[in-house]
């Protein structure tokens, strides 16, 4: 059995990751939100730690990284790793990984519920008859299925995503950089002002990187119909968010359903939240108990498994040239075996 001790960057885990750590032989160190760089770099280094069970999004800058020799791999409880210097970590030969699928599910069955209830207008008609109105003789909505949903982002949120839209009647369109072609009935689509402009709704499942902040802009709202509406569950800074409340504020999108913002926890005053034509959740998406369960059992699992074994899952590996450039490293052996953990 192991005597690792695993870095938790929050105070909660699932009941069954914290079984399965002490079953392993592991022990946890949590840390009180919120985690800064310096309380990263104090933490690491008083324990020595290896391994890192990384949630919410705590500064894995290249200070931290630098700083903490004894960090091997950090693993996301979650999907997003844009908080970690990828660059960093491959220079110091730590993997950054996410827990894969572990949380489709959920973040899609959000995104497909929050889509559905603002194209039945369900917020507006709860709305108006909580205040005493009763539209049912002169309101004609329009239905769900037939409309055409774009999706950008298509790993494995995206996936079901689509997946989930098609079963229900949706014309699916994928964004995609590289041409690719149609699988499964869902269009793939290399312009990205095409698709902006052909789509009833828009569905953000990509990470945040150089390349996808502010993806969607002033000019890219612009594009949309003014019926369209806006589904974001990736992360906030895809989106300009001056932007999006001026485009929905004028009537250049119809709608939006948010569950992440630029800045988390969101201001009060944020504008966005006072806007009727817009529903928000606290990033809550893949909160479920049944998700936290697989995250958790996932992140300790591949934490340990690497680190006894040097077993890591490849495709869940965000910074995949770290074991290539390390595999030969004396204290890395069989970084790169491909050698796949028990991850649920």
């Amino acid at each position: 059995m192991s005597q690792h001790v695993i870095l938790v960057t929050h105070t909660q885990l699932s009941d069954a990751a914290k079984q399965l750590m002490a079953d392993r032989g592991a022990r946890a160190v949590y840390m009180t939100p919120p985690v800064t760089e310096d309380k990263l770099i104090d933490a690491i280094d008083r324990d020595s730690i290896a391994g890192v069970l990384m949630r919410m999004s705590p500064p894995f800058t290249r200070r931290v990284i630098a700083a903490a020799p004894t960090m091997r791999i950090i693993v996301k409880h979650g999907a997003g790793v844009d908080t970690v210097d990828l660059d960093a970590a491959t220079e110091h030969g730590v993997i950054a990984a996410t827990t894969g699928d572990a949380n489709a599910a959920p973040v899609a069955e959000w995104a497909i519920a929050a889509m559905m209830s603002l194209a039945r207008d369900i917020p507006r008609l709860d709305r108006e008859l909580r205040a005493g109105g009763w539209a049912k003789g002169a309101y004609a909505g329009h239905e769900f299925r037939g409309r055409t949903l774009g999706v950008i982002g298509y790993g494995a949120i995206g996936r079901r995503v689509a997946e989930t839209a098609r079963a229900l009647g949706v014309n699916v369109v994928a964004y995609s950089r590289s041409q690719k072609r149609s699988v499964d009935g869902v269009r793939w689509e290399t312009d990205l002002d095409r698709l902006l402009s052909s789509v009833d709704i828009l569905s953000l499942h990509c990470p945040l990187t150089d390349g996808t902040r502010h993806l969607i802009g002033k000019r890219e709202l612009r594009l949309m119909k003014p019926t369209a509406i806006l589904v974001n569950t990736s992360r906030g800074p895809v989106v300009d968010e001056a932007a999006l409340t001026q485009a929905l504020t004028d009537g250049t999108i119809a709608a939006a359903a948010l569950d992440v913002f630029a800045q988390e926890p969101t201001p009060k005053d944020n504008p966005l939240l006072d806007l009727p034509n817009v529903i928000v959740s606290p990033h809550v998406s893949a909160m479920t108990e049944e998700a936290m369960t697989r995250m958790g059992l996932s992140t300790v699992n591949q934490i340990l498994d690497y680190l006894e074994h040097g077993a890591v899952i490849r495709e869940n590996v965000a910074n995949p040239a770290v074991l290539e450039r390390f595999v030969k490293h004396p204290s890395f052996p069989n970084r790169a075996s491909g050698a796949v953990g028990n991850p649920v």
